[in-house]
């Protein structure tokens, strides 16, 4: 296998593509709003409050009929079919959600979280602490993602620096970053092409269940609550019909809250024993993510895959509201982050001001007031937070 092939093709084809962003189809007629809604998704926990929005019928109590999610198998191939207009609303990387709109200039909208956490580091047996991840290489699904912006941070704490190799093996103080596929790691995990990676659930789950890799570090336990995937739609749909924005982004906040009180009776609907089929993991993977035994906390902390036991998070967990601290704080360490192409776009961004473009949360506030409020979320009222990192 060709570790850095992947990346090289596809971050070639997406300059292509969005370079084209300008060129969006225009919007739908006057009676779009009675076009069936397109989402566009990976297979992974991120996904879930889209998915589970479906299979419950909450577009359609809203008054928006949706089709069956359409299911991608990369990033790629998500920021595709949404820049070509074949899907109206997907999940995106954080990160990738800030390249697309200010590095090629796509007209689309952060409109809420789809969850926190959700996302590891997985390594190979024999890796015990991050410092033995020096003159090896590990995987990342996205140069923009926030898995490379946590794993960076692992890095550096660690004293390892990240680097992009084309040939020879890194030095012992240095770590060769590859992007992947999510579902590529555990087989290149287990054939010991890579060291370790790291990515969203169930992939490190599975590398748990097939026995071969361990949790390293829960992202989550580093950046508290941390955004992985958003919610994101076009920029002209917000515009021209409104209402219909606000009832998908309602929708959305109302599957969250059933997966945080259902999440045993999620892992089935969203497995590949459910008659949708929604995702291709068996239901133990993804109740090992979604509804796991507190005996997997005690020996995460034992192993110290967990270091923050105060926090008491879970290992993903769900909250649509977009806070801006954290927007903020992404672009700042955005900036010092190692990504292969043109990032010059990083350095005149503007992190409050960033945030704010970025970001439409008019649909997400009022969606969370028809269900009582961040309280419902057991989160405190208020819109703010500080933002809580600690490698």
């Amino acid at each position: 296998m060709c570790l850095d092939c992947f990346s090289r093709r596809a971050l070639l084809g997406l300059s292509a593509t969005l370079a084209g962003a300008a060129a969006l189809p225009a919007a739908r007629p006057a009676r779009a709003s009675e076009a069936p809604l397109r989402i566009g998704y990976l297979p992974i926990t991120d996904a879930a409050p889209l998915l589970v929005a479906h299979a419950r019928g909450l577009f359609e109590a809203e008054g928006i009929r949706a089709e069956k999610p359409t299911l991608l198998r990369s990033w790629a191939q998500v920021i595709e079919a949404f820049v070509a207009g074949q899907v109206d609303v997907v999940h995106l990387l954080s990160p990738m959600a800030v390249w697309a709109r200010f590095g090629s200039r796509v007209p689309l909208k952060v409109v809420a979280w789809n969850h926190v956490g959700g996302s590891a580091l997985a390594v190979a047996p024999g890796i015990e602490r991050v410092a033995d991840l020096g003159g090896r290489t590990v995987a990342v699904p996205f140069w923009y993602s926030i898995h490379n912006v946590v794993l960076q941070a692992l890095l550096a704490e660690a004293g390892l620096k990240p680097v992009i190799r084309r040939r020879g093996a890194p030095a012992a103080d240095e770590v060769s970053l590859v992007v992947m596929p999510p579902s590529d790691m555990p087989p290149a995990l287990a054939a010991r092409q890579i060291a370790g990676y790291i990515v969203a659930e169930p992939f490190v789950a599975a590398a748990e269940a097939l026995g071969v890799g361990r949790v390293l570090r829960f992202t989550g336990d580093v950046w508290r609550n941390h955004a992985c995937c958003v919610v994101t739609m076009h920029e002209r749909d917000l515009a021209a019909r409104p209402d219909w924005a606000r009832g998908v982004v309602a929708a959305i906040v109302r599957a969250q809250l059933w997966l945080r009180e259902n999440r045993a009776e999620a892992a089935r609907l969203l497995s590949r024993e459910d008659p949708n089929r929604y995702t291709p993991h068996a239901p133990a993977v993804l109740a090992r993510v979604l509804a796991p035994p507190d005996s997997d906390r005690a020996a995460y902390l034992a192993s110290g895959a967990l270091r923050h036991a105060e926090w008491r998070d879970a290992r993903i967990d769900f909250q649509p509201y977009p806070f801006p601290s954290y927007t903020e704080e992404l672009v700042r360490r955005l900036k010092d982050t190692l990504v292969e192409g043109e990032r010059g776009f990083l350095d005149a961004l503007d992190p409050a001001a960033a945030a704010a473009e970025l970001v439409e949360e008019g649909p997400v506030r009022q969606a969370l007031a028809r269900v009582g409020g961040l309280p419902a979320f057991g989160l405190p009222e208020g819109f703010t937070r500080a933002e809580a990192i600690a490698p």
